[in-house]
Order: structure tokens, then C-alpha cells, then sequence
């Protein structure tokens, strides 16, 4: 798995996304300057385009992170209540606000996830029994009472409907004007990047990161920082995305080691490489109609977190 095989492959899948859709669009109706070709491709496929890549790396990056964060090759903020935390926090917004702007839910969605997150954190130090399976058990379970919560709250007043696009991952809603919230992921990815060695660092544990100067607690606040307004941006534009940040850097760890510094730049391609292809199999299998992302990368991923969990008891066993 290196770079250069990478960089084409999302190259080529990027391509073939652009050309996929109700409307029949070929290279040559752009060469020719098609009216109205060229204004679909502007207003809705090319922003589906980048918000599938920019989803893909944010999702794959805080993933990462949050493993290097907990030690866990299971923890991702899908398994570590900071999605469902989040939705909560949407939910809050619209019950305050009642007409919430995209900025108060997103601020609301970005608290709620980092203390979802940080609550979390607490307890897996609280955790005597560090079993690398048990703990993201106990996160999903921590995410099921908040989403019950959630639930609970948004039948009661009658809010079911509003909370729908945030509980089901959907890129076929985006189109230009309504996307561009998602690019503020990317200053943060920059800084996710330039913290790549201390994450690192901080993975080794608490008493080797103090042995090499590195402030673990300050360095781990900075990364559950990063990963609760990364999943807020992404959960308030495309809705919720699950597994991605799990399966991902699982699979780049197998093939490339868990130096994160040296694989952060092929996790974050391999992430926009595994999203793209999910949606691309979801908008052709029933065409013309399409699955939901969150269906695709769900049914995808937890085949694969199922093998994972395998082959972790045969490595052990």
C-alpha cells in the first residue's frame, strides 16, 4: 500500500463518480461546452465529489487519532460516543433555536461531541480490565444511551423528521451553496497532520510520552479536540458515516505498521479512496436511484470489523 498506487486510484474513482448520475453526462458534452451539462457537473456532481473526499480523510483521520489517542485499534468516534454526541447536540439546537442556523448547530453538535468524547475518555481510564474488544463495547454502549436520549427527546417534540438527515449518512443532497461548511475540516486535517509525530508519540502511553518531554494530556485534549469539530462538520453536511474511521486506519496499520507520522498522508488517501468507492457502488446498484452512504459503508464495514475482531483472537490465540 504506498502513496503512488494510491494517488491514481482515487484519481480514476474520482473521475467515474463525476460521470455517474441521472443525468447522462460524457467528456465530449464538456468538451463541447453543453450548456447545462456543465452546470450540473458545477452545482451538483463536482460538490458531491468534494464532499465525499473531504468526508473520507476527515472521518479516516480522526480515527486514527482517536487510537492513538486510547491505544485501541477499536476505538473511532463511531465507537466512542462522539457521533452520537454530536447528533444530540443538533438536537439541542433545534430544540433552543427554533430555527437554528448551520454555525449553532454546528457549534452545539462540536461541544456536545467533545464531552461525549471526553466522558468516554474518563472512563476507559476507569477501566481496570483493558481488553482491546471490551472497550469499544463500552463506548457503543455509552452511544446507545445518548442516542435513546436523542430519540426520546426528538419523538417528544416531535422532531423525528428534523433529525432524520443527521441519523442517515447522504451525499445525494449535496449541491453547490449547501456544502461548503465541510471545508472548514480542512485547516483542521493541516493541523492534524503537523501533530502526526506527537500523536504518535502519545500512542506509546503516558509514561514514555512524559520520558520524552511530550505533555500527553495537553497533546491528547488537542487530538479529541480535532476529532469532535471534524465529526460535528461532517455529521452536520453529509450526516453520519459509520466505520470509516474504524476500518480504515485498521487496514493501513496491517499493511504499513502503526507509525502514524509515516502513514497519517496514506490513511487519509485510502479513507477518500474507501468512501468514493462505497458511493459509487450505492448510486449503481439500484441506478437510478441510489443507497444511502451510510448504508453502503455500514453493510461494507462492518464485514470488515468483524474480521478484524477474528483475526485479532487468531493473532492472540
Amino acid at each position: 500500500m504506498k502513496k503512488r498506487y494510491l494517488l491514481p486510484v482515487l484519481i480514476v474513482l474520482s473521475i467515474i463518480s463525476l460521470f455517474i448520475g441521472v443525468h447522462d453526462i460524457s467528456i465530449m458534452d464538456l468538451i463541447n461546452r453543453d450548456t447545462e451539462k456543465i452546470h450540473i457537473m458545477a452545482i451538483s456532481r463536482l460538490p458531491r465529489l468534494l464532499s465525499i473526499i473531504v468526508a473520507g480523510v476527515a472521518m479516516s483521520i480522526s480515527g486514527v487519532i482517536m487510537q492513538q489517542i486510547s491505544n485501541n485499534k477499536f476505538v473511532s468516534p463511531t465507537t466512542a460516543a462522539t457521533m452520537d454526541s454530536a447528533k444530540l447536540g443538533v438536537l439541542v439546537s433545534i430544540m433552543i433555536f427554533s430555527s437554528a442556523t448551520t454555525m449553532e448547530k454546528i457549534l452545539t453538535a462540536f461541544i456536545f461531541s467533545l464531552l461525549g468524547t471526553f466522558v468516554f475518555m474518563k472512563l476507559l481510564k476507569k477501566i481496570k480490565f483493558k481488553n482491546v474488544v471490551f472497550i469499544p463495547l463500552v463506548g457503543i454502549m455509552v452511544g446507545n444511551v445518548i442516542g435513546s436520549i436523542t430519540d426520546f427527546f426528538a419523538y417528544k417534540y416531535n422532531l423525528i423528521q428534523n433529525m432524520s438527515s443527521f441519523l442517515q449518512g447522504n451525499f445525494s443532497m449535496i449541491i453547490k451553496g449547501n456544502y461548503e461548511i465541510i471545508l472548514l475540516t480542512i485547516p483542521l486535517l493541516l493541523v492534524s497532520f503537523l501533530y502526526a509525530n506527537k500523536f504518535t508519540i502519545i500512542g506509546m502511553g503516558e509514561d514514555v510520552s512524559k520520558n520524552l518531554g511530550l505533555n500527553f494530556n495537553k497533546v491528547a485534549n488537542i487530538g479529541v479536540t480535532l476529532v469532535a469539530l471534524m465529526s460535528a462538520l461532517v455529521l452536520i453536511t453529509v450526516g453520519n458515516i459509520p466505520f470509516v474511521g474504524l476500518v480504515v486506519p485498521n487496514i493501513v496499520s496491517i499493511f504499513r505498521g502503526d507509525n502514524l507520522s509515516k502513514n497519517i498522508g496514506i490513511t487519509a488517501l485510502f479513507g477518500a479512496i474507501f468512501v468514493l468507492a462505497c458511493d459509487i457502488v450505492g448510486r449503481v446498484i439500484i441506478f437510478p436511484y441510489e443507497i444511502p452512504i451510510s448504508l453502503t459503508v455500514g453493510v461494507i464495514g462492518s464485514v470488515i470489523f468483524l474480521y478484524l475482531i477474528f483475526r485479532r483472537t487468531t493473532n492472540e490465540g
